[in-house]
């Protein structure tokens, strides 16, 4: 018999139960106490949010740890551009370091959640699940402002979130951004976006399972942003099947070439996608997305 892979996806696309997101829930809670109860961190502008696919709505069943950025504000790092000073936008130098940052966050973490459940990693601490919440990166940052100026002269700044790992890797990431052009693209394809973004990292976690060397190496992130470059109007089909067909069909072909995705951009729509040092490659997406629909059987 085969299989039924409208009812598969139907079924795929949903969130996670109710139970698993209250642990994610939790997770988050418990963060947000940790650094409440540090002394250190009195009288300091620290912010905490999810961030990721959690954040984002976009997190299946079975793979919803929950990403937790715990970010400064009274220092950041920034990128003026060129002929732009840090004078003339009132920058001064900081007493407060990124690496101490870290350790005090590492430090209020212990404190709260015990040694044994916390484990520091190059880039994020692992705070180990139990039975009240999920497993949870906690990722220390500081506050990165993007500095523009128009032809005026005046300037302005995006704000988003930066870190430098252990090994000395900085990371720059737009959460803001990517939540919110998130939701709006959800809203304008009536909430298919998130739905067949689920229905394909659950694809993906099968093919994983069964051995699809082509879906082991592919980020959930990534399906998120490949689905956020498909049109509007190749999602919304009366069937669930009929919208991953034409994700499918249209991300492959415009992977088979750098030319025709060179402007297609994360969903934060700052960063490019296949441009610059990203942890993906295009042909790896290429691969992944032939590999799924042959898996599916598409003809």
């Amino acid at each position: 018999m085969s299989r039924d892979w409208e009812e598969t996806f139907k079924s795929w696309s949903k969130p996670p139960s109710d139970t698993e997101d209250q642990k994610c829930q939790n997770a988050e809670t418990m963060v947000r106490a940790a650094i409440k109860q540090s002394d250190t961190f009195t009288g300091r502008n620290v912010e905490i949010f999810s961030q990721g696919s959690y954040a984002n709505n976009t997190n299946v069943r079975l793979d919803s740890d929950v990403d937790i950025c715990v970010r400064y504000l009274d220092t950041f790092f920034y990128d003026l551009p060129n002929g732009l000073t840090k004078e003339e936008v009132g920058i001064t130098d900081a007493t407060y370091h990124f690496s101490q940052f870290k350790d005090d966050v590492e430090a209020a973490l212990v404190d709260k959640f015990g040694r044994s459940a916390i484990k520091r990693g190059n880039k994020a601490f692992d705070i180990h699940e139990n039975t009240y919440r999920v497993d949870a990166d906690v990722v220390a940052c500081f506050e990165y402002k993007l500095f523009r100026q128009n032809s005026s002269g005046k300037y302005n700044y995006i704000s988003g979130t930066k870190f430098i790992a252990d090994d000395g890797r900085e990371t720059i990431n737009w959460p803001r951004q990517n939540y919110e052009n998130g939701v709006s693209k959800n809203s304008a394809t009536g909430n298919r976006f998130k739905y067949i973004v689920r229905g394909l990292k659950r694809l993906r976690n099968e093919m994983a399972e069964n051995g699809v060397a082509a879906a082991t190496s592919i980020p959930s992130y990534l399906i998120e942003c490949l689905v956020w470059n498909v049109p509007n109007n190749s999602l919304g089909h009366t069937n669930y099947l009929d919208d991953i067909r034409s994700v499918l069909a249209h991300t492959f072909n415009s992977t088979m070439t750098q030319e025709k995705c060179n402007e297609w951009g994360e969903v934060n729509e700052i960063k490019y996608l296949f441009r610059g040092t990203q942890p993906w490659t295009l042909g790896q997406s290429h691969n992944f997305l032939g590999a799924a629909w042959d898996y599916i059987g598409f003809n």
